[in-house]
């Protein structure tokens, strides 16, 4: 099932249509930050990630945890076109008695592995998850993203120090680091940076990407797999609204939808085949 870079550069245009003309639909949704998450989600499901569709609830499974959960589309889309559930459904987005609400709802939706949206919790399901493998003896790996913004929140920071003291090599975590959350400028409501510096003091293995490179996101995680007794924190700077001109590092894009004109530009300026 694994892609080439190429494959996957195409995978992430679809995704990016899909996160824009389900919003449009919907009337409401978060796209900038859907649109940053794209590479990162596309590089795990189709190229890294032990997933299997017609086994969902595989307990040897990889499990991916969306802690920023308001970036559903993102994952909405991403699930969908792994083959989870019928891409028809795209077009329910946030629609009353749709599976697919505004955040992941694990007991609705296919291939949701936690049910998340309220800041910061997410990451620490996610060290749950890792720990249980580790008593089990499950060889599976923890994947989860979280956004810059969401740093801000104190649970994260709990979280990152019980993955430390248990040796979590099982967990692999990623900031969306775009810069911008509902407010403005992270730096300007509350700054989390020096992100790196803050997982590298709490001890975790610390690797900064260019969020939006395959190549980049493939060798990082693959350094995060090969840890022996440590979690891996993926530091990922992204543009967010990427792929859209209009939509690209602007705040006002994080919880908007576009109209049907907006629309219309955003799929051309995207490109690629449907």
């Amino acid at each position: 099932m694994k892609k080439n870079e190429e494959e996957l550069k195409q995978i992430a245009k679809v995704i990016r249509k899909d996160i824009i003309k389900m919003l449009t639909e919907s009337g409401s949704g978060h796209p900038g930050g859907s649109l940053s998450a794209v590479e990162i989600l596309t590089t795990l499901y189709f190229n890294k990630m032990n997933v299997e569709p017609e086994k969902a609830r595989n307990l040897d499974r990889d499990r991916f945890v969306l802690s920023k959960g308001h970036a559903a589309p993102v994952l909405y889309s991403t699930l969908a076109r792994r083959g989870f559930f019928d891409v028809e459904e795209l077009k329910n987005l946030r629609k009353i008695g749709s599976i697919l609400q505004g955040h992941p709802n694990m007991n609705e939706v296919p291939g949701v592995d936690m049910s998340t949206g309220s800041l910061g919790q997410g990451i620490s399901a996610a060290v749950g998850m890792a720990l249980a493998g580790k008593i089990d003896k499950k060889d599976y790996i923890v994947y989860a993203l979280l956004g810059d913004g969401e740093l801000e929140e104190g649970q994260v920071w709990e979280a990152a120090m019980s993955a430390a003291h248990y040796k979590l090599n099982n967990l692999i975590a990623f900031v969306d680091y775009n810069g911008l959350q509902i407010d403005g400028p992270c730096e300007e409501v509350m700054s989390p940076a020096p992100i790196t510096d803050k997982f590298a003091a709490f001890r975790w293995n610390v690797i900064e990407v260019d969020g939006h490179d395959f190549a980049q996101l493939s060798s990082a995680i693959d350094a995060g797999k090969a840890q022996k007794d440590k979690p891996t924190m993926i530091v990922c700077k992204t543009i967010k609204g990427k792929g859209v001109s209009f939509m690209e590092n602007e705040a006002g894009w994080h919880g908007n939808a576009p109209n049907k004109e907006q629309c219309e530009q955003a799929l051309d300026e995207i490109g690629g085949e449907e």
